[in-house]
């Protein structure tokens, strides 16, 4: 638990959604995009994978933010799709975007997000797992949304706040995590790392 009190915190990401979920919350955060490269290692689960990532981004974040003399606590966050153990992130073009709604069509999937703070002497993480159940998706369907363009940039091929929201048909865990931050999770390390939420 941090004995410093901070008013405003580093965000470790270029996605404009985790900044809106922690305006949300009433956290002031400045970004940082870090370029962390998302690959999963040789037997490296997926819980391990996504925990990691957050991790190093909050880490090469700090690394940058400190050379420039800014001394606050910095925020990762990473997101996967897991089916049957196999782990969607973005996809890389729209074939394999169509190959990843249909396999997440009329099935149910796990959504996983890590959430990494890093200050000057500590570090925190926290995980947020939630289960999403899709309806059946014909091929049209999914061609017409692929071609809105919104899933080309998102894990899994899709974005539960935007278009995609019309094929959930059941969702445990976390609205906000499925977003991409889990805002429960985010909240408690944040109060660890010494972020006030509420004056």
């Amino acid at each position: 638990m941090s004995d410093q009190q901070y008013k405003e915190i580093i965000l470790a990401s270029a996605s404009p959604r985790r900044l809106e979920l922690l305006q949300q919350i009433g956290v002031c955060a400045r970004v940082q995009p870090v370029p962390v490269e998302e690959v999963q290692c040789d037997g490296e689960s997926s819980l391990d994978f996504v925990q990691r990532l957050a991790m190093e981004k909050a880490r090469y974040g700090f690394e940058l933010v400190v050379h420039q003399c800014i001394e606050l606590p910095v925020l990762g966050s990473d997101t996967i799709v897991e089916l049957d153990g196999e782990v969607f992130g973005k996809p890389s073009d729209v074939e394999q975007a169509k190959a990843m709604l249909t396999k997440l069509s009329g099935r149910v999937h796990q959504v996983h997000t890590a959430v990494a703070i890093k200050v000057a002497k500590a570090e925190y993480l926290a995980l947020s797992s939630s289960h999403v159940e899709f309806a059946e998706l014909s091929p049209d369907t999914i061609e017409a949304y692929i071609a809105t363009g919104e899933p080309l940039d998102k894990a899994g091929s899709y974005a539960i706040q935007g278009i995609a929201a019309q094929f959930v048909k059941d969702l445990h865990g976390s609205y906000s995590g499925v977003m991409g931050l889990p805002l429960f999770e985010t909240a408690g390390l944040l109060a660890k790392a010494g972020v006030k939420l509420l004056a």
